[in-house]
């Protein structure tokens, strides 16, 4: 009776370290796909500069810009920092500036008592987006106006106007094009996280 309790107590603890070490493949595996997704969409916004977006600001500040960087072989870098292969890397398509990541443990999960396993990897999906910390307040007296008084004056002056102004939480930024080193970096003006599929 004490052997046979013995032994299944013993059987009970293989079967519950056998389902914790795949837990723990599983959570490392969308630890990698999550590091993979936000490096995807942190390397696509660090490529762009603000003043190649000038005349598209109000889409660029909607979080839809025209064009985007390719992050993806950034994905695969922080996959494999992360003991994953990165499977899939795409940009979204639903709108939102961003890419989804498909990780797979690069060990399988290893021999245990759980018949198939031992050639299984663990797989997991992540998605991160790129948003604004601002917002873009286009400045109405640039438009160009009927008068000609105005385009005289503005011919004078010999200067671009400037298009708007980003306003954030903390500063707002007059944007001056003949001065682009003077624009802040992007990492300023749009935040990275994670997001649902």
């Amino acid at each position: 009776m004490y052997i046979t309790a013995v032994v299944g107590l013993l059987f009970f603890a293989l079967v519950y370290f056998a389902f914790g070490q795949a837990d723990i493949t599983r959570n490392g595996t969308q630890t990698a796909a999550d590091a993979a997704a936000l490096a995807a969409a942190q390397d696509s916004r660090d490529q762009l500069k603000l003043e190649d977006f000038l005349d598209d600001l109000g889409n660029l500040f909607d979080g839809k810009p025209a064009e985007t960087a390719d992050g993806c072989a950034e994905a695969a870098r922080f996959a494999a920092r992360n003991d994953a292969d990165n499977l899939h890397c795409d940009a979204l398509t639903d709108g939102r500036w961003g890419f989804t990541v498909e990780s797979r443990s690069s060990r399988p999960m290893g021999d245990s008592i759980i018949d198939g396993t031992e050639n299984e990897h663990a797989k997991a999906t992540a998605t991160a987006v790129v948003e604004p910390r601002c917002s873009f307040a286009p400045d109405e007296s640039a438009a160009p106006s009927e008068g000609g008084d105005d385009r005289e004056s503005a011919n004078a002056n010999h200067r671009t106007p400037s298009p708007g102004k980003l306003v954030c939480d903390t500063k707002d930024w007059i944007i001056d094009p003949e001065k682009p080193d003077l624009l802040p970096d992007m990492a300023d003006l749009f935040t990275v996280r994670l997001a649902e599929d």
